[in-house]
């Protein structure tokens, strides 16, 4: 089942509660191999990525007890053992790159495989790691298909200065500097919710990280390692997606959400397309005083313009989510992706539904909107929310249309076409036959 159906025009109306930011998940588990100590993580989501690392953990002999209905994952890593002829971390996922660090700790050798991948965002790569590695004492070898890793003699704490702000080059230093006898620095760290809420785990293991939420993160390390009960937070992406959903459907969608703090500039960039956001005791709600419409910049001779960057800029995973606005909005509106080459070459699908798109260069796009659009069979590349967006324009289009290979959205969305159903759209899962 790869495909999406959907029968658009129908009002999104009702209330969702978000799952875990798959971006904070996928660290923490891997984070959780540091220690021996018994761990119980609260709101688990069933996606195809926490499954592929909860298989490797039983491969190496971890205990694992998961309870996909409620999401709780009780872990015990005492008896975890790891041969680097024998044990494959999991390929295509990129995340598999941190657990590197917990496998050098432990046990002074990790072993990755070359094709490991995620979604195809443009060149996505290993260096800034490698680099990171090689600073905390590794030795780095090919091997046949494989990259091996080795650490004599325990990580080494140093001082490192990355070329931009990577989120999981941020998490792997830190994973690195955990255990490394001593204080590390790391400037120019990634920032963004999820890396803090990584940073938060990692203190309440026994880590003492100075510097969360900043471009400086200090890590001292070679602590006791212990055990913890650890909640997950509702992610942002998933929480900014349903908004849209109701905002582009002409609904009422609210959204639990118990972090309101991460959001202002989401919040002004919804503005820019006339929609208004409110955070009230926990839930976020999209309002539209009729169609979406751009909004004419006071600068009157320039377009309204979304930028995506690094945060605290508009996260560059959520720029096709505005995307989809700005095509179904009156009015025009610039689109710039800072972060990767090649992200908006899935644009070209928009015209199928009548669309006038048009990207000047590999990292902008304008949206030309008002243009009557009508139901279409779409292809989408292997990137999470640019099958949603593809998805949320056909929600907003009377008629039947088709998303094609939207499997990406399992890899992040849980109960993605279940919460859809529950807001009153008809929509499901299809084969490619």
């Amino acid at each position: 089942m790869s495909n999406l159906v959907v029968h658009g025009g129908t009002p999104l109306r009702g209330r969702i509660t978000p799952s875990a930011n798959k971006n904070a998940v996928l660290p923490i588990l891997c984070a959780t191999l540091l220690t021996m100590e018994p761990l119980r993580l609260l709101g688990v989501p069933d996606i195809t990525d926490v499954r592929k690392i909860l298989d490797i953990f039983r491969t190496l002999g971890s205990q694992v007890q998961m309870d996909l209905a409620s999401g709780v994952l009780e872990l015990h890593h005492r008896e975890t053992v790891f041969d680097a002829a024998q044990h494959r971390l999991p390929e295509e996922m990129r995340s598999s790159i941190m657990l590197v660090p917990p496998l050098l700790a432990r046990f002074g050798v990790a072993r990755l495989e070359d094709n490991v991948k995620g979604c195809t965002l443009g060149v996505r790569e290993i260096d800034p790691h490698v680099d990171v590695f090689r600073r905390f004492g590794s030795t780095i070898e090919r091997a046949e298909g494989s990259l091996l890793v080795r650490c004599a003699g325990g990580l080494k704490p140093n001082r490192h200065w990355l070329d931009y702000a990577s989120v999981t080059t941020t998490e792997n230093f830190v994973l690195c500097a955990a255990t490394a006898n001593g204080t590390s620095v790391l400037t120019n760290a990634a920032s963004e919710p999820h890396v803090q809420e990584f940073c938060r785990f990692m203190t309440m293991i026994g880590v003492r990280i100075e510097g969360i939420g900043t471009s400086r993160v200090t890590v001292h390390g070679g602590a006791p390692l212990g055990g913890c009960e650890f909640r997950f937070d509702e992610d942002f992406h998933e929480i900014t997606t349903f908004l849209a959903l109701g905002a582009i459907t002409g609904g009422d969608v609210v959204v639990r959400n118990s972090a309101p703090d991460n959001f202002p500039l989401i919040d002004r960039t919804f503005e820019k397309f006339g929609v208004q956001i409110t955070h009230v005791d926990g839930w976020s709600h999209a309002r539209c005083a009729g169609p979406l419409k751009v909004q004419t910049p006071f600068t009157s001779n320039v377009l309204t313009k979304v930028e995506a960057a690094p945060w605290p800029y508009v996260p560059a995973d959520l720029l096709p989510i505005f995307i989809a606005l700005g095509v179904c909005a009156q009015g025009n509106a610039l689109f710039w992706n800072k972060v990767y080459d090649g992200a908006l070459g899935w644009s070209g699908e928009l015209s199928k539904f009548g669309a006038h798109v048009f990207q000047s260069d590999p990292h902008r796009l304008i949206t030309f909107g008002g243009a009557t659009l009508s139901p279409a069979v779409v292809e989408s590349p292997y990137i999470i929310r640019v099958a949603i967006a593809l998805f949320m324009v056909a929600a907003s289009i009377p008629g039947r249309s088709e998303i094609r290979n939207a499997t990406p959205i399992r890899r992040a969305h849980p109960r993605f076409v279940e919460n859809l159903r529950s807001l009153g759209v008809q929509v499901e899962w299809t084969s490619e036959d």
